[in-house]
């Protein structure tokens, strides 16, 4: 008997990815044991996630002066290493996409964040990463920003299968699934097969409650007290409430029809920030059918260890839709916070960008 219970997830119809990459659990064996033993059959990469892989792996330190020594620049020299590291993880979750039809297994990539603001920019890179990566289980990441949900669109038109990332509201997310439909309905007419799309929709969590959080102990209040803690549960509940009105209703049934699967909602930023909140409170409250959670390495030890499996992400439903209203009443507006942290998540992922290509600058390590 297995008392794994991140093994028991799946049987609700629920993906556990895993929100990290680097040279060193590829090659070491950790993420093929995270595959075989837990059932991790995705990964999530980001501009934060390889900026600390790089500065901290010794496993990149040959391919690097290697391409310095081609005379490469230092964002040439990024795709090549991380290019190689996804390509590694995509043949590992290679057999997961296949046993699922393609449901799962992926393995995801972000264009630059500089980009996040640019359109034309966005649509260019992810067709350049796409033809590079050249793996079916690779999802491009591209920002949930205006322009990125416009690229978004152009790309599913294109049949390149993307991530978009960097979700904070139930509108920005409603936006994103709504460019979904109109990118497949393009995608079909021109020809294109309904299998050959696939795309997952990253609502961030526990940064919704941090920022939301922040301003309820500035009111100091019994009221904002009892309200703290919620805001990132209830943006996941109400995702998936109009996702399934979505992709469950008319708007997508001649689509699913087609053959074309729903763009399925990821949970991301699902460590808890707050230690007085649970190390699992983003997995627990969030275990249901048609969606993919995507943790990071603690959060996947804790859940592992005492993470209890009860289907709870249709449930409390009401309570999730009505606190944006308490919450408007005490003066906060979760649209405009969702907009702001769209922003500092735009410019935290730029930094995270430019400190790898001043690192890779760097003259070779001795």
């Amino acid at each position: 008997m297995n008392d794994n219970p991140l093994l028991a997830l799946k049987a609700l119809g629920q993906h556990i990815w895993l929100d990290n990459l680097s040279r060193t659990l590829l090659r070491e064996g950790g993420l093929q044991r995270l595959i075989d033993e837990d059932g991790i059959d995705g990964v999530t990469s980001n501009p934060a996630i390889f900026e600390k892989a790089i500065a901290n792996g010794t496993y990149y330190r040959e391919d690097l002066e290697q391409l310095r020594g081609a005379g490469l620049d230092a964002e040439a020299c990024y795709e090549s290493l991380v290019i190689a590291d996804i390509q590694a993880a995509s043949k590992m979750l290679h057999p997961a996409y296949l046993s699922s039809g393609g449901e799962t297994g992926y393995v995801s990539l972000e264009v630059s964040p500089e980009l996040a603001h640019d359109t034309a920019g966005t649509v260019a890179a992810a067709q350049r990463l796409w033809q590079a990566v050249g793996c079916n289980n690779v999802l491009i990441k591209v920002p949930g920003t205006p322009a990125g949900i416009d690229a978004f669109e152009q790309l599913t038109a294109t049949g390149i299968r993307i991530n978009v990332t960097l979700i904070f509201s139930v509108a920005q997310y409603e936006a994103v699934a709504c460019a979904w439909l109109r990118g497949a309905q393009t995608w079909l007419a021109s020809g294109g097969r309904a299998d050959q799309l696939r795309s997952v929709a990253s609502v961030f969590l526990s940064r919704v409650d941090t920022a939301v959080d922040r301003q309820l102990e500035l009111l100091a209040t019994a009221e904002a007290r009892q309200l703290q803690g919620q805001a990132g549960i209830a943006l996941a509940k109400c995702c998936h409430a109009r996702y399934r009105e979505i992709f469950h209703g008319p708007d997508f049934a001649a689509l699913r029809q087609a053959g074309v699967r729903p763009q399925t909602p990821l949970w991301a930023s699902t460590g808890s920030k707050n230690p007085a909140y649970s190390d699992v409170l983003y997995v627990e409250a969030l275990i249901g059918p048609e969606s993919i959670n995507t943790l990071p390495d603690a959060t996947l030890a804790a859940f592992r260890d005492h993470g209890r499996v009860v289907d709870r992400l249709q449930s409390g439903l009401p309570d999730a839709q009505s606190l944006s209203v308490k919450l408007a009443e005490q003066g906060i507006d979760l649209a405009d916070i969702g907009d702001s942290l769209q922003i500092d998540g735009v410019k935290l992922f730029a930094v995270a960008y430019r400190a790898i290509l001043s690192q890779l600058q760097a003259s070779p390590a001795s």
